[in-house]
């Protein structure tokens, strides 16, 4: 008897199973829902893309509607098998389940041997971007030549919106229309969500995921080195592709996608830089997080940086854009309210910078990220959030902490433009909160910091004693309420 392959509501993609006629089990476990309050529109696309691939596979599929995982297998007769699951707690699960069995990962470039090979024989820190050469190099991307006269181009500030297409759009159906009544009973019934609700903006299934990825590598991708790295209220998804939820969806295979890049430069549709950037993200970031997170003993969140004691406030916890006036925040905020996404550059420098200058508790802050980003999970989350916007564990993902003041932000986007506050005030009534607060970060992280160069110079600039006490009394002041 053929096994029953037990797709998670992260692996929905073709690339998951292994025979056009393979049975497939498919599990709303409501629990989950249950346990922890999620964004509205990101369990919308969970169910609609569970149902979405039950309704593709038809009589091949098995979709229970279950309390828990455990009570959905209690109901399968035969083998079943799971490829192996994205988190630690579902792979705790699934070792615990007597005669089920975990094949091994896919949706990504580089096996976890070949990647623990690397990570043994490195001295020092693991870097992404040493792993990144060294996943060009073991999968000969990006290796041949080919004509590519086009000089790198500085992204250019976020000034006006930018020139590409919008994604297609993504249509609503029937499947869409019963989740949407479905979630309003479970809320009526107790289940807590976030956000708002709305249309579904993201890909539910293979075929949606594949319009999208086409669509950014034609007319998206040729300008996305431009636009990646700067921050726009008029354009919040500017050139990125807008495909992180499809990809951990598991409707896209990254394999085949880092190959279609790799095409489009040869091609002559995009320019070498814009790749290369697109490359380090999906063959780069997204490998080195998933494989980190499988290599290196998990630890205690966030215990890298003592003072991040504050509990996350109520308002930032619950999407209250309105209560806040300083714009950069008040529109990240928003469009997470609204779309539970935006781009790694908010993500980064609005959102995590704030957490880590007013000292709010890393774990506090992964959970919160992963409840309310469309595309949230451990694997991620984790990793980015307490290693790069909080260095909580320096040794294996950054160098520095990603803490910048309101000038920053101000250079890369056109949020200040409107904004009540000044970028470059610390003090006063028009004083930025993320440059006072990134003076008050320094200031109380002084020890810390004292060999990072960058930093180490920004506290010598600021380190006048009458000016340094008034803005800790101030930010003190303001503490974790909205700014």
């Amino acid at each position: 008897m053929s096994p029953r392959r037990w797709l998670l509501a992260d692996q929905l993609g073709p690339h998951f199973l292994d025979d056009p006629d393979q049975p497939v089990l498919l599990v709303e476990a409501r629990e989950l829902f249950r346990r922890r309050p999620l964004h509205r529109q990101k369990a919308h696309l969970i169910l609609s893309a569970l149902r979405h691939r039950a309704a593709e596979l038809g009589d091949r599929a098995l979709l229970l509607r279950t309390g828990t995982f455990r009570e959905a297998l209690a109901q399968v007769g035969g083998p079943v098998e799971v490829c192996h699951p994205h988190s630690r707690a579902a792979m705790r699960f699934v070792r615990s389940v007597p005669g089920l069995a975990v094949l091994p990962a896919r949706g990504f470039v580089t096996g976890q041997a070949d990647f623990a090979a690397w990570a043994d024989g490195r001295r020092g820190p693991l870097r992404m971007v040493d792993f990144y050469r060294y996943a060009l190099r073991h999968h000969g991307v990006l290796t041949a030549p080919a004509g590519d006269p086009a000089p790198r181009r500085r992204p250019r500030p976020a000034s006006a919106a930018s020139p590409v297409p919008a994604p297609p759009p993504v249509v609503e159906d029937e499947i869409d229309a019963q989740v949407r009544r479905d979630l309003d009973r479970w809320a009526a019934d107790g289940v807590r969500f976030v956000g708002r609700d709305g249309p579904r903006r993201f890909p539910a299934t293979h075929a949606e995921a594949q319009a999208r990825l086409a669509h950014f590598l034609r007319y998206r991708l040729p300008e996305y080195d431009r636009y990646a790295e700067v921050m726009s209220a008029q354009d919040p998804l500017l050139a990125h592709s807008g495909l992180s939820s499809s990809f951990n969806l598991g409707l896209l295979d990254a394999q085949p996608a880092v190959r279609a890049a790799e095409r489009a430069w040869r091609d002559g549709l995009a320019p070498r830089s814009a790749v290369e950037r697109f490359l380090r993200g999906l063959l780069g970031w997204r490998e080195f997080l998933w494989q980190l997170y499988w290599y290196v003993e998990p630890r205690r969140p966030g215990a890298g940086w003592p003072a991040a004691t504050e509990p996350l406030p109520q308002w930032f916890a619950d999407l209250d854009a309105d209560a806040v006036e300083a714009c950069c925040l008040a529109d990240v905020l928003a469009a997470v309210r609204d779309h539970a996404f935006t781009h790694h550059v908010p993500r980064l420098l609005v959102l995590g910078n704030y957490a880590l200058q007013r000292g709010w508790r890393p774990a506090e802050l992964v959970d919160w990220f992963q409840r309310v980003f469309v595309d949230g999970t451990d694997w991620v989350m984790n990793a980015t959030v307490l290693g790069m916007s909080h260095d909580a564990d320096l040794s294996h993902v950054e160098t520095r902490p990603y803490a910048v003041d309101g000038t920053d932000i101000d250079e890369i986007s056109d949020y200040c433009l409107g904004c009540r506050y000044s970028p470059e005030r610390a003090l006063g009534d028009l004083a930025c909160p993320y440059t006072g607060g990134f003076e008050t970060f320094l200031h109380r992280n002084r020890a810390r910091l004292a060999d990072d160069p960058r930093l180490a110079a920004e506290l010598l600039r600021r380190d006048d004693p009458e000016h340094r006490e008034a803005v800790l009394a101030q930010e003190e002041k303001r503490g974790s309420t909205p700014p």
